[in-house]
This record gives C-alpha cells, structure tokens and sequence, in this order.
C-alpha cells in the first residue's frame, strides 16, 4: 500500500486540523438538528400542521445537502469526517430530542437548535481568518445565513 500524499494547499498541517475539529463540531450539530427537524415534520399536530410540516421538511432537505458538504470540506483538508450517532453525540451543543413536545415547544427547540449551529460556525471564523481558508469561510458564510434566517422565520411564528 502507498505512502498518502502530502496535503499541499497553502495551510499548515495543524490549522488543518484545527479548522477540521470546528467543522466535525459543526458536521455534528447540523446532522443533530437535521434529525430533530426530520422527528418534528414527521410528528407534529395541531391548528399549524400543514405550514410546519412543510416548514420542517424544507429545512431538514437542505440540512441534508449541508452536512454532505460539510463533510467534504473536512476531508478536502485531510481529516477523516465524523459519522456516527457516538461521535456526533459527543461533539454537538444540540440536545437530543426525547418524546414528542407540542408545536410550539417544537418550534422553541428549532430556533435554539439552528441558533446553536450558527454560532457554532461563527466560533470557527477565527481559524479560518488566520488560515487564509476563503473556501471555508464561505461554507461558514452560507451556513450562518441559513441559520439566522431559519431561526428569524421559526421564530416569527411565536411573535405573531
């Protein structure tokens, strides 16, 4: 079997693998939320069914395509990515979900949830900063954007 390539992309080994931590904590907590927005879309009752339904579904979609690209960016710097429910238990700030909460608390658990992971990302920018790592801090970019906004939106239907 041959020697592994050396990673040559203008990042030192060890911000390599630092920028690579932050992300397995981000992986961890998008596929978290992922999980409890999938449990709530296939749970949820009452007078708001069918526009959380959908809410829900729209946004465990698109964290399914996220954690896909999360975990491509790790392995592009070299890092083996986290898959296991273990390793995503130990490394997420998202509680996991136990029985079925009522809409609304659902609804409470989802903004904390995507709060959590924007903030998540936005913890890893000083790595990235001092890296010089664009590709990951425009992965950061977007995800943060997609998180406010899911957690502006979700939270908006508690305001009303």
């Amino acid at each position: 079997m041959s020697k592994p390539m050396t990673i040559d992309i203008g990042i030192s080994p060890s911000e390599r693998e630092s920028i690579a931590q932050g992300l397995a904590k981000l992986l961890a907590d998008s596929y978290t939320l992922y999980l409890k927005t999938h449990n709530y879309h296939w749970n949820v009752t009452g007078p708001m069914f069918n526009t959380l339904h959908l809410m829900f579904e729209q946004q465990y979609t698109e964290l399914a395509a996220a954690v896909d690209e999360i975990a491509e960016r790790i392995r592009a710097l070299g890092h083996p990515a986290p898959g296991s429910y273990a390793a995503y238990a130990a490394l997420t700030e998202i509680p996991e979900e136990e029985g079925v909460p009522d809409a609304e608390e659902m609804i409470r658990r989802l903004v904390a949830g995507q709060e959590t992971v924007a903030r998540t990302a936005r913890s890893i920018f000083p790595l990235v900063d001092e890296a010089h790592d664009e590709p990951t801090a425009d992965l950061l970019t977007q995800r943060m954007q997609v998180h406010e906004k899911n957690a502006w939106m979700l939270r908006s239907l508690l305001n009303g």
